[in-house]
């Protein structure tokens, strides 16, 4: 009987056979979406980042294009031996109408592309590393993004949902970070839908968003509400409520009678003459009063004097130090503009007064 397995031995196998068996059931059960909810979380996805990608590409002054969403599965593991190091983690938490959060991924120099453009440059500038002014844009950039996916979201679950500003963190994603220090969801498994970002000829790379389970079932059940609302809503108005005549019963219908005749009516004599009216004709001309001007002399105005107007970008303004030259669209010597409550009213040249400066009117604007 050498080599073969005691009965003990056996049973102990099938015990833990059973034990391992009962845990990946339950496992699956929890991790897993039906066809279903793979689908609508695919079609809530499409839609919402097609508004967000419209809202980016007024952002940077580019064409911007998301594809259609592909669903799956993923761990922190998948992430960090599949994804750039470093990236962008954007995380973005609902405060109505959904509970819970996702967050969305941006390649690092994808970033970079998206804050120059957003500052006026052309999207080449993306040398160093992320600086903190580069993650405060990529944040406004992704709550007006989001913002626009929210009232999409609203409109096709028919219940108003808003989210707070998204908070962006440069993550390197290696053995020695656990993905449940950036959000709980992250320490297991998770919903991934990866989109195909285009913008422009600058940028041809992948976002990714991902998604707990609880908050993905969240989404569609939310949906199939809304369906379900407007599925209902024609059939109840197909057929309006004709109000019923009252019914009289036979027996108690009043008898009619023939009317009796009646004389005929012979109306009286009346008068009946043209209408007069009186002559439009101006007798006498009216003279005018005088304005009182002199009601409305103590009323102050703000008058200002412009030297002259220029265009900025943003990244320039920001490029502003102690010492820098601002090119204004007037020439040396000529006339500077006064306004009067923003109106332009004259123009004049630049005197001084003893320790002031002041202006010398020299010509009045009708």
């Amino acid at each position: 009987m050498d080599g073969m397995l005691s009965q003990e031995e056996i049973n102990a196998l099938l015990s833990g056979m059973n034990s391992d068996t009962g845990n990946a059931g339950s496992d699956t059960m929890n991790d897993v979406l039906s066809d279903a909810e793979k689908d609508a979380i695919g079609e809530i996805s499409n839609i919402s980042m097609g508004t967000a990608a419209t809202t980016l590409s007024s952002l940077v002054n580019q064409k911007v294009v998301i594809t259609t969403p592909v669903v799956s599965y993923a761990t922190w593991t998948d992430l960090s031996e599949s994804y750039d190091r470093p990236c962008v983690f954007i995380q973005i938490y609902y405060k109505d109408g959904l509970d819970g959060n996702n967050i969305l991924i941006l390649k690092e120099s994808d970033v970079k592309i998206i804050t120059d453009l957003m500052m006026g440059g052309d999207g080449t500038s993306v040398e160093g590393k992320l600086s903190e002014l580069h993650l405060s844009a990529i944040s406004e950039a992704m709550n007006q993004m989001m913002g626009s996916a929210s009232t999409s979201i609203s409109a096709m679950l028919e219940k108003r949902v808003d989210i707070t500003p998204p908070i962006s963190t440069v993550v390197d994603m290696n053995e020695t970070i656990d993905g449940s220090d950036i959000a709980p969801f992250l320490k297991g498994k998770f919903v991934k839908v990866a989109f195909k970002m285009e913008i422009g000829t600058l940028v041809d790379s992948e976002l990714m968003q991902l998604y707990p389970f609880e908050l993905a079932r969240e989404l569609y059940s939310n949906f199939i509400k809304g369906e379900q609302k407007t599925e209902q809503a024609p059939e109840k108005a197909e057929k309006p409520v004709q109000p019923k005549a009252p019914e009289v019963p036979a027996q108690a219908a009043p008898q009619m009678q023939a009317p009796a005749p009646q004389m005929p009516y012979a109306a009286p004599d009346i008068n009946v003459s043209p209408a007069q009216f009186q002559s439009f004709t101006v007798s006498q001309q009216v003279t005018p009063q005088p304005e009182n001007i002199n009601l409305i002399m103590d009323v102050p105005l703000e008058v200002t004097v412009e030297l002259g107007r220029t265009n900025k970008s943003i990244k320039e303004i920001l490029d502003f130090t102690p010492g820098t030259i601002i090119e204004l669209n007037k020439l040396a010597g000529e006339p500077i503009d006064v306004l009067v409550n923003g109106k332009f009213v004259a123009k004049g040249e630049v005197v001084v007064i003893e320790e002031s400066f002041g202006i010398r009117v020299t010509e009045i604007i009708k």
